[in-house]
């Protein structure tokens, strides 16, 4: 994990696959990555839906300021935990998560 003290937060993170819903050039990368054994799995970050965006906004919603502020400290029972309360895909927010702490240890 990086320890770079210009670490974004999940929120920042959420701003930032916002502005790429439904982005035509993401739509082609998953087209592109898109096969039957999960390949393309986190080319739904280079365009979310708006269906998973939305997702995504209450599962963070219903997340703890620890949660929030911490999010590499949660287990995939957590992770499981949040989608059931939130009621969202249990896929599209672990994507999120992984997503999350890829871009923050690439930066």
């Amino acid at each position: 994990m990086s320890g770079s003290k210009n670490k974004i937060s999940l929120a920042e993170y959420l701003d930032i696959l916002a502005g790429k819903v439904d982005d035509a050039f993401g739509r082609q990368m998953r087209r592109h990555f898109k096969d039957n054994k999960g390949s393309a799995e986190l080319a739904m970050l280079a365009s979310p839906t708006s269906d998973e965006l939305a997702q995504l906004k209450k599962a963070t919603a219903i997340m703890t300021p620890g949660e929030l502020k911490s999010p590499e400290s949660l287990s995939d029972e957590q992770i499981r935990k949040i989608a059931a309360d939130a009621g969202i895909e249990q896929s599209i927010f672990a994507i999120f998560i992984n997503g999350y702490l890829l871009h923050i240890r690439n930066c």
